[in-house]
């Protein structure tokens, strides 16, 4: 049974890693990461690391290494495409992300468990830093799922992959407790949990139809905004960090020419909120 889960642990870790595939053939295509985050891919390549790591250390892990070697491989590419692809700051962060945390958090992991920590007790902290890291993995669209809730719209939740990463957790759920591995095991219960609030998520929002403007933000309090004519697309909601871009003022060559003056025309609008 051990083996069975494992092997099938296997096919769906791989169906996970390519659950995103049509997300970034939609980067590829449109040379844009759009509003879609980086930090998901990011994690899961250091998870995939650390756990090849884990797997090294104990006997007769062998589907872990096969499966996590492939991870990394495959969410090596998908950085890879999104650092191509997106705007200087995403990509900015993108880059201080894979250094911090697949660089030199990883080498500060690697030196502290292979020198300061001897025998059994470096497969325990190992395995409590890859139980910490794989639920991160889970937790991560958190703020996909606040998108969301805030916009009624799932155009940025991949639901392949959170249909994926469900059926993945309770395989390895199980693998790990007839393993009785608890650091395979305990993790994949928060999967579970996060995978079915996905999909309950995209059930309930998936036929709302949802305006440009709902999309953007309006919690600011004190917000205005002159709209004209000439208003380029508004672009979809980016989950990344940017700037606060609540209280920009749009506006027109001609109050360049009249310096401002709102009397000349019907060629804006004013929507003032009030206090």
């Amino acid at each position: 049974m051990v083996l069975t889960f494992g092997i099938l642990g296997n096919l769906v870790s791989f169906l996970v890693y390519l659950a995103p595939a049509p997300t970034f053939y939609r980067i590829l295509k449109k040379k844009s990461t759009e509003g879609f985050q980086c930090v998901p891919y990011v994690v899961a390549l250091l998870s995939s690391m650390l756990w090849m790591y884990y797997a090294m250390l104990k006997t007769n892990e062998t589907l872990l290494i096969t499966i996590n070697s492939v991870g990394c491989f495959i969410e090596a590419i998908y950085v890879s495409i999104y650092i191509s692809y997106a705007p200087k700051k995403a990509r900015m962060l993108a880059l201080e992300l894979v250094v911090l945390l697949n660089i030199v958090g990883f080498g500060l992991i690697l030196i502290f468990t292979h020198f300061l920590v001897k025998g059994s007790v470096r497969v325990q902290v190992l395995g409590w830093i890859c139980v910490t890291l794989s639920a991160s993995v889970y937790v991560a669209p958190l703020s996909i799922m606040r998108q969301v809730i805030r916009t009624k719209s799932v155009e940025f939740m991949p639901i392949s992959l959170s249909f994926a990463l469900l059926l993945n957790a309770v395989m390895w759920f199980f693998y790990g407790l007839l393993l009785k591995d608890f650091y395979i095991g305990v993790p994949n219960i928060v999967g579970f949990i996060f995978g079915a609030l996905q999909i309950i998520l995209y059930l309930i929002y998936k036929n709302c139809k949802v305006d440009v403007e709902d999309k953007l933000p309006t919690d600011s309090v004190k917000t205005k905004t002159i709209l004209t004519a000439t208003t380029p697309e508004i672009h979809p909601i980016c989950s990344l960090p940017i700037q606060d871009d609540h209280n920009i003022e749009i506006i027109t060559v001609a109050d360049e020419i009249n310096g401002g003056d709102d009397s000349t025309g019907p060629t804006e609008r004013k929507v003032d909120e009030p206090n």
